[in-house]
């Protein structure tokens, strides 16, 4: 009896946000405000209240731990290259 290798089908990879409740929009904007505009967990959790999204500033700092590395990726490939002096 011959055992066949049997190969999987590619599965995409999944999504860094699958499994959360908010959409990526909203984690990627509440992240953004707290590192850029250096507010507090709390200032990011009222002005999305002012938006329309209730969500504690304890959620806010957990997507802030988990996808600063992310967007610190993404954002590396945006910048431009510092210039060669001639």
């Amino acid at each position: 009896m011959k055992l066949r290798n049997r190969q999987r089908p590619a599965q995409s990879p999944r999504s860094a946000f699958a499994g959360f409740r908010f959409p990526p929009d909203v984690i990627v904007v509440a992240v953004r405000l707290y590192l850029r505009y250096n507010l507090s967990y709390r200032d990011v959790e009222e002005l999305l209240i002012e938006r329309g999204v209730e969500v504690d500033h304890v959620t806010i700092f957990r997507w802030v731990q988990r996808f600063t590395p992310l967007l610190a990726d993404a954002a590396r490939f945006c910048r431009p290259r510092p210039s060669t002096p001639t």
